[in-house]
């Protein structure tokens, strides 16, 4: 294997390698000799930093009372209640919508279904099936994801590949990524795999166990010396970022240690072995754990410019996901659960909606900690995270609660929440598209449709 360093280092810089047989290459972060001398622009073109965009999804809404603090009017500052704090050191990257409406002109409210529906696509379906109209996800992609390797990632944590909340129409709703090693594989693998080639029979644990880095390490050594301190630093945290994921994925496919008080019983049928696997991989920690390395894979290839637009989903609009030996679903204690009279909520329902908001801190967490020109990655995004309802227990579509995430390269103030008075929700996805520069004017159908950016937020 050869590798040669470029006499110019540019942002498209990879190295490339041979593991197992196959090529991977590993895209490079952003890197101070790719900048202008403040940091904030590409040197020699001037062009600004990469903004990419995100969605991020969790099932059954909020506890209404219990999450944020109601506001009359918009202006600065966001009162995280009980449910929220999590998300209370990260005020200043977020904004918080309430109090929007979605008229339907007469069409059923789908449960679980029209809410995503129309917060995504800016139209109300007319069945539990249709998509009517393209996602804001893939409006913001064709924008500024053609030049990236993949339009779009999609991952979700919560093991349920067909609830992918991106979509053309109502046919072109794709499966989306359920396992980390799944999307390092995408990330890190040849690129390509012949689909008509019937013998391949890939081997998935292979990228784990020798490690990708393995088949940079000389060359990673040389290309440190082509650069400054500073550089060095970065890479070096991108690396380490990367053997971290390894381990962690590495961990998962592990054999548990022998127990020999535990006697396997005989196999039950294949579909219900199945649906056994699928149970496990939705118990509330396995999501959780699960949501956290796929965060940080996302994140990776969001530096690397692998793609520009990432769509995450840590539970899906059922919220199929219970804790360990429970048998009830997160789903079905919103409609079973009582209320208790001295708390004012259901405890366990509220408990699982904590752990949403505590995931969506974690995937913060991760877009803030990594460092690109003279801020984070978290600064030159914009992350556009929806759920179907408000009240899960009444299945309430008006009031939807929506956050958006980061400082969109400069072009979004943060810190404020957002009164809608009653107005249309698509007022804040044509507000998020405007900001990444969609080129709209109007969005959405009917009652939905809308012309009016909320311009508070805009800068």
């Amino acid at each position: 294997m050869t590798f040669t360093i470029p006499r110019k280092l540019t942002r498209r810089s990879m190295l490339r390698g041979v593991l197992g047989g196959a090529a991977v290459s590993m895209g490079l972060p952003i890197l101070d000799c790719h900048l202008n001398t403040s940091g904030t622009a590409f040197a020699g073109t001037n062009a600004p930093l990469p903004v990419r965009f995100g969605t991020w999804y969790w099932g059954m809404g909020h506890t209404p009372g219990y999450a944020v603090a109601e506001k009359k009017q918009t202006g600065p500052g966001i009162g995280f209640l009980e449910e929220t704090l999590p998300l209370k050191p990260y005020e200043q990257y977020i904004n918080y919508f309430s109090g929007f409406n979605m008229p339907l002109d007469g069409r059923s409210n789908y449960t679980h279904f029209t809410g995503w529906v129309v917060n995504r696509t800016g139209s109300a379906p007319s069945s539990s099936k249709e998509v009517p109209a393209p996602t804001i996800d893939l409006l913001v992609a064709d924008v500024i994801g053609k030049n990236s390797r993949f339009l779009t990632l999609d991952a979700s944590s919560s093991g349920i590949s067909r609830e992918n909340y991106s979509a053309r129409n109502t046919n072109s709703r794709s499966a989306v990524e359920t396992s980390p090693l799944a999307v390092y594989q995408r990330l890190f693998g040849s690129g390509f795999v012949d689909p008509n080639k019937s013998e391949f029979k890939p081997d998935p644990s292979v990228m784990v166990r020798r490690s990708v880095l393995t088949a940079f390490t000389d060359q990673s050594k040389d290309y440190m010396k082509t650069i400054g301190a500073s550089d060095r630093q970065r890479l070096d945290e991108y690396f380490t970022a990367i053997r971290q994921v390894e381990n962690q994925i590495e961990l998962q496919l592990k054999a548990p240690p022998p127990n020999l008080a535990c006697l396997m019983p005989s196999a039950p049928p294949a579909e219900l072995a199945e649906q056994d696997r699928v149970a496990s991989a939705r118990e509330i920690d396995n999501v959780h754990e699960t949501h956290e390395i796929m965060a940080k894979l996302l994140a990776m290839a969001a530096t690397c410019n692998q793609t520009r637009v990432l769509n995450m989903i840590y539970t899906d609009n059922f919220a199929n996901v219970r804790r360990a030996g429970e048998s009830y679903t997160h789903h079905l204690l919103t409609h079973e659960e009582a209320i208790d009279p001295k708390l004012g909520y259901q405890p366990l329902t509220f408990w699982f909606q904590k752990r949403s908001m505590e995931a969506l801190a974690q995937y913060i967490k991760v877009f803030s900690s990594i460092r690109e020109g003279d801020g984070t990655l978290l600064d030159n995004m914009l992350i556009f995270a929806t759920t179907e309802t408000n009240h899960a227990r009444v299945h309430t579509i008006d009031g939807v609660p929506v956050y958006m995430i980061g400082k969109a390269g400069g072009r979004m103030k943060t810190g404020m929440h957002v009164v809608g008075g009653g107005e249309p929700i698509t007022r804040v996805g044509l507000t998020a598209q405007k900001i990444m520069g969609v080129p709209v004017d109007k969005w959405g159908t009917k009652s939905l449709q809308t012309s009016r950016p909320i311009t508070e937020i805009m800068v």
